[in-house]
């Protein structure tokens, strides 16, 4: 069985130095129907990140602000943050024996953990060549796979969980056996 895991953060900026706000990582098997797995859901200290001098956007928080509001205020609440050397550990942990590691565009997700990885002076638990890109896989199909099927969009645990399930019927689409 192929081990691959889905990473998603959701951020208050879109440059490599913004604030992560959560971080959604899931393991799963591309190549089969079986149910993602081992999800871990990690809110991320403000205050650490403040003192790196991580950035804010203002036109990100006008965004958060439209968002629904459930969504919107679990992101955002302090409670349940957890340290940036614990948030790394997990994400260490979780990512022993994956073979590739997806994201929604690596140029966001994983730019922004490298240079937080590179802030807390923290060797990156992945090599440059296991990053595969799911935005691009899913322009390859005749509709996007996620709008049939997701939901609570941006809590980075879920999309994770719906972007692993897409990442399947894509592959499972074009027939694609490892």
């Amino acid at each position: 069985m192929a081990i691959h895991s889905m990473i998603d953060l959701e951020t208050l900026g879109t440059k490599p130095d913004s604030v992560i706000i959560s971080l959604g990582i899931i393991k799963f098997d591309p190549y089969s129907d079986t149910e993602p797995y081992d999800g871990q859901y990690l809110k991320l200290d403000f205050e650490e990140q403040d003192r790196l001098g991580r950035s804010v956007d203002d036109d990100t928080l006008d965004w958060w602000k439209r968002q629904d509001p459930k969504v919107r205020d679990e992101a955002l609440t302090d409670e349940g943050r957890t340290s940036l050397d614990e948030a790394l550990k997990i994400i260490n942990k979780s990512l022993v024996g994956v073979d590739e590691i997806w994201a929604q565009g690596p140029c966001f997700d994983i730019v922004m953990l490298e240079h937080l990885y590179r802030q807390k002076q923290t060797p990156l638990p992945w090599n440059f060549w296991q990053i595969r890109d799911s935005r691009t896989l899913f322009s390859l199909m005749p509709v996007d796979p996620r709008k049939a099927i997701q939901q609570d969009l941006h809590n980075a645990l879920a999309d994770c969980y719906y972007q692993a399930k897409c990442v399947q019927q894509t592959i499972k689409h074009f027939g694609v056996r490892k």
